[in-house]
């Protein structure tokens, strides 16, 4: 049976973080973004999340483009075209090339509201086994060791299971050391965001003696060769983030050996049809998955709560409590994490109800398309 759908909402919303987050692309105090509701004709709302930047420092893409692609190229392709399973929407998009977090804003979307039809939870509907899911956390680039080390010190006690620091050059080596010093058994991986070359191979190297958990997307963005020529130099676990935007980006990882780990986020890889198409291909080749976070809202965050119940995340990752970064959440109840874990919901769709008020309180633009 198809999916009808009769209207589709987007909305721009402006919401500022409780704390500013450095990496090693810049800070970002306020988030800017996108919100789908896509609506069918018996009364269900499925919503995705864009998860692009107001810059194009971690992609090509930005909040403009994705509004400019998902108007003017993907919603038409949806009017066209008859739907009955969401895994169908990757195909009718491939005419689009890459803007892959456009597609899965309304990827996303589309399968909460297949997912609200069926009555079923979304992770069921992605064929998930787990009620539970350890989370870690991400901890920006500090002014100050000092100040880094409370802040870890703080979500430990608050039960998280991992910490994720972001370094640099300058703020790397002797950083993670210290901090290794002062936490000597707690998982630990850091996260470069393409900040160096292989030309700082013997520098990095310095990195193997510290038991990190990964280090994640040392080199260039767009890279898999070099990462095989340092992953063949380093003990350390090399995790592909920004590298990777498809399966076949996964597939030929793997076969060149650029990494031991992969960061599945929905965005980056055009939804979740195709992040379960890359689960699939790393749990059938032993590679580690775990799921990045992109500071959603929670309805971004609860789609990657669903996809997380698959059985090969198998390593904490950044879907952490909405009060970590938003003085309000634009669902309820929001995501909560308890001693480094999220109980994952069971009622219909991503889970959680869409806060109708909070939702109009945070959007400055709003455009419809009636099917």
């Amino acid at each position: 049976m198809s999916i009808p759908i009769k209207e589709i909402k987007l909305r721009k919303l402006n919401m500022k973080l409780k704390h500013p987050f450095t990496t090693s692309f810049g800070t970002m105090q306020t988030k800017h973004f996108y919100i789908v509701e896509i609506s069918d004709n018996e009364g269900n709302k499925g919503h995705g999340e864009s998860v692009a930047f107001i810059s194009p420092w971690y992609s090509e893409e930005t909040v403009e483009t994705n509004l400019h692609v998902m108007r003017d190229f993907l919603i038409p392709i949806l009017k066209e075209n008859t739907i009955d399973h969401p895994n169908e929407i990757s195909k009718l998009f491939e005419p689009i090339k890459r803007h892959q977090m456009a597609k899965a804003s309304l990827e996303t979307a589309v399968w909460d509201l297949y997912a609200k039809r069926k009555n079923e939870p979304l992770a069921t509907i992605l064929g998930g086994t787990k009620d539970h899911i350890d989370v870690g956390v991400s901890i920006g680039i500090k002014d100050t060791i000092e100040a880094l080390i409370k802040e870890i010190k703080e979500n430990i006690d608050a039960g998280y299971k991992r910490i994720k620091i972001k370094i640099k050059p300058g703020k790397d080596v002797n950083v993670l050391r210290k901090v290794r010093e002062e936490f000597p058994n707690i998982p630990i991986m850091a996260d470069a965001n393409s900040a160096y070359t292989l030309e700082d191979m013997d520098h990095l190297k310095q990195l193997d003696d510290l038991n990190l958990m990964m280090i994640e997307q040392p080199l260039a963005f767009d890279d898999i060769v070099d990462h095989a020529t340092l992953q063949a130099n380093m003990s350390t676990p090399i995790c592909l983030d920004e590298s990777i935007h498809s399966l076949e980006d996964t597939r030929k990882a793997i076969q060149l050996g650029s990494c031991e780990i992969i960061n599945i986020k929905i965005g980056r890889v055009g939804g979740l049809a195709e992040s379960k198409k890359i689960h699939d291909y790393c749990l059938e080749n032993n590679i580690d998955v775990w799921c990045g976070g992109m500071f959603e809202t929670g309805i971004g965050r609860a789609h990657n709560i669903a996809l997380t119940t698959l059985s090969g995340f198998t390593m904490p990752g950044d879907t952490a409590g909405s009060d970590r970064y938003w003085y309000k959440d634009i669902i309820s109840p929001e995501v909560v994490v308890k001693n480094g874990v999220i109980t994952v919901p069971d009622k219909a769709g991503i889970g959680y109800k869409v806060d109708e008020k909070a939702l109009e309180e945070f959007t400055v633009e709003k455009e419809s398309f009636v099917f």
